[in-house]
């Protein structure tokens, strides 16, 4: 994400080949494969440079119906690649509590944390959003540790998180916390955090959901979130501007890229290899955004920018040694 949750992503032709993409019980241990680590590596990339994108499209509309837009259109194609595999969705008949659940990981995967963002982001510096999207990576760690099977906390993990997230701070520099002195700033904090916090409750609900067909997972996400933002985008906003050619084509890569594609991309790894893994590329996002700002934009490379990302490696490496030891023990091999 609109600016710290974004995403592009590859295709859904991915899914045949990921032994853990559908029909994954909840009690079943998150299994970290090569193809997680690629997936993660490859969200964090889309997502950062989501950034640059979006700054066009804000040129014209109003962020609500950006959010509007990109996630309708994103639900749009969904539902027909969804409807060419025959709509299926649950393994077996879903208990009430399961629709609910669905209903919630919609709302809080979206259309909230995409709303408080847009409100929040006028009262507080970008540094401050920036740092509470990373922050949603320490948020994920122990909701994970009482929600979610085999993601215990442990002092090596934790200490690892900790480290990534002062990687990010220091990457991101003073502005994180300096005060723009507005009047609901304190609000527009909370307004931050509170959308990182649902980006790491909608993880931990999904990662409970009974065994689901990932496709049909990601489509009724985004058409959930779809039924939110609209009627938002309206009572705010009133009806949408009409955009120009360039911007229309911004939206459609905003709707088809870090919306569709990526959505399903975040649905894989929560599903198979877990929501406190998928928190990683929160730290990676800061990264990839300043090193495509610089190459594309021509934007100063921060001097921290060494420092800051040896430290979240460190802290990826640490929080992750088990599955980057058998990820490099299987490269060998």
């Amino acid at each position: 994400m609109q600016t710290p949750r974004p995403c592009h992503g590859p295709t859904v032709g991915l899914m045949p080949s990921h032994p853990h993409v559908k029909d994954q019980p909840m009690q079943d241990t998150p299994v970290i494969t090569p193809a997680s680590w690629l997936m993660i590596v490859l969200l964090a990339f889309i997502w950062g440079g989501t950034f640059m994108v979006t700054k066009v499209a804000l040129t014209e509309m109003p962020p609500f119906w950006i959010a509007a837009s990109r996630v309708s259109l994103a639900a749009l194609v969904m539902v027909l690649i969804w409807g060419a595999r025959g709509f299926r969705l649950f393994s077996s008949t879903p208990q009430g509590k399961d629709i609910t659940a669905l209903i919630l990981v919609g709302a809080a995967s979206s259309a909230v944390p995409f709303t408080l963002l847009a409100w929040g982001q006028q009262y507080v510096t970008s540094g401050f959003a920036g740092v509470s999207m990373a922050a949603t990576a320490l948020i994920i760690l122990p909701l994970a540790h009482f929600f979610v099977t085999g993601e215990r906390m442990s002092l090596r993990k934790t200490l690892g998180f900790v480290v990534g997230f002062a990687g990010v701070v220091i990457l991101i520099g003073g502005q994180a916390f300096e005060s723009t002195g507005a009047s609901l700033e304190t609000p527009g904090r909370l307004a931050c955090l509170g959308a990182a916090s649902c980006y790491a409750i909608s993880s931990i609900l999904m990662r409970r959901l009974p065994a689901i067909d990932a496709i049909g997972l990601a489509t009724i996400l985004l058409i959930i979130a779809s039924c939110i933002t609209i009627p938002l985008a309206l009572t705010v906003e009133g009806l949408p501007p009409v955009p120009s050619a360039t911007v229309l084509g911004v939206l459609a890569f905003l709707g088809l890229v870090p919306t569709a594609a990526a959505n399903f991309l975040r649905v894989l790894v929560v599903r198979s290899a877990g929501p406190v893994f998928m928190s990683l590329v929160n730290y990676q996002v800061p990264v990839w955004s300043i090193c495509l700002g610089a190459l594309i934009l021509s934007e100063p490379l921060p001097p921290s920018l060494i420092w800051s990302l040896a430290l979240i490696l460190c802290g990826v490496a640490v929080s992750q040694f088990g599955a980057l030891k058998r990820l490099f023990m299987q490269t060998a091999s």
